[in-house]
């Protein structure tokens, strides 16, 4: 068991008496990460193509078109892009982040509430990825919950602070909304229907991850969260903030994403990496933390039905291009996350490549 700087095991820190939430002045090494994967304190800030939702909704086809062609390279040369024009108000989203900044603020014993281990539960409070199981701990608290249907979920959801549930309802219903569409123009960035998925995400699966990351220490040697992609079709991210990373393909170089104001990110996940066949790819990326703010980020991951298969396009599969990637569903990687270490660098998106 690893002993930390004022000798504490590992083991020492289950939810609740993490070194994020008691708010230590030092990094214990459970945290430490090893040097060569350290964050920079001088990133360098990403080139991140920024898609016009307006361009994409626009009658007119010529714009359209072009704006189809901008998120189509985008998703082939980063699988990351910032949306603007996307309709949702500063007033919504400042309000699903003070409400989630309410809810970290609460005492101990309110959050511990909602604390579970089990990832399939469908509300849950926690820290790092799997606590008491990780083998390097991650300086972030975070509050889990399902979101589609609405009025499936809510009701399990916190009912303090007392406006929560309104105002992250409220949230999660629009950027639902807004992820849909991009969902759409990006079956039509791959010459596919726009309609190719709808049926299957309108019955899919919405888990939003509210993360918290406290003020740490020394930024330096720890990390939020380790580099990973996402199990999703897409993920679209609010944040409070300026510390989300991503990994340029080009180089294999870190790179800062840039804090617009108004504009959401977006992440293309493992099953729309499955969906092109290879030809878009998920962005790995990471959370950095800093030693002066509280950063909050809105994580809301879309994606089919529970036990519904991803598969490549039979439009994208053919001789030239053979399938690359197994069938595989939401709970197929449920059951990858219970029993892998994300932090260890395993990738649930590797067990599913087909051997060439």
């Amino acid at each position: 068991m690893t002993m930390g700087l004022n000798g504490e095991s590992s083991g020492t820190f289950p939810t609740g008496k993490t070194a994020q939430e008691k708010g230590l002045s030092y990094v214990p090494n459970a945290y430490v990460i090893p040097a060569p994967h350290r964050p920079s304190m001088s990133p360098e800030i990403a080139i991140v193509p920024i898609i016009d939702m307006a361009s994409l909704r626009s009658s007119d086809s010529v714009q359209r078109s072009l704006a189809t062609e901008e998120l189509r390279k985008a998703c082939i040369s980063l699988g990351f892009f910032q949306i603007i024009n996307h309709g949702i108000t500063e007033t919504v989203m400042e309000e699903a982040l003070s409400q989630a900044n309410e809810f970290f603020n609460l005492p101990l014993k309110e959050k511990m509430k909602y604390k579970s281990d089990d990832v399939c539960k469908a509300v849950r409070y926690g820290t790092s990825l799997k606590d008491g199981v990780d083998k390097i701990k991650f300086w972030r608290v975070f509050l889990k919950h399902y979101a589609h249907p609405l009025e499936d979920w809510i009701d399990s959801w916190p009912t303090n602070p007392r406006n929560y549930r309104e105002k992250m309802g409220r949230y999660t219903k629009e950027v639902r909304k807004v992820s849909l569409e991009i969902m759409e123009a990006i079956n039509e960035s791959l010459n596919l229907s726009p309609t190719y998925l709808s049926s299957k995400m309108a019955e899919g699966v919405q888990v939003v991850a509210v993360n918290c990351y406290p003020p740490c220490p020394q930024p330096g040697v720890a990390l939020g969260l380790p580099p990973h992609t996402d199990y999703s079709c897409i993920t679209t991210v609010l944040q409070s903030s300026q510390g989300l990373e991503v990994m340029d393909p080009a180089d294999g170089t870190w790179k800062m994403v840039p804090k617009i104001d108004g504009a959401l990110q977006v992440h293309v996940g493992d099953h729309v990496e499955v969906l092109s066949n290879g030809l878009y790819k998920g962005v790995v990326h990471r959370a950095t933390v800093n030693s002066e703010r509280t950063r909050i980020s809105i994580t809301s991951l879309h994606s089919l039905g529970m036990d519904e298969k991803m598969k490549p396009a039979e439009e994208l599969v053919n001789e030239h291009n053979p399938k690359k990637y197994k069938d595989s569903s939401f709970n197929d990687f449920l059951k990858f996350l219970s029993s892998n270490d994300l932090a260890e660098g395993k990738s649930f998106l590797n067990t599913l490549k087909l051997q060439d």
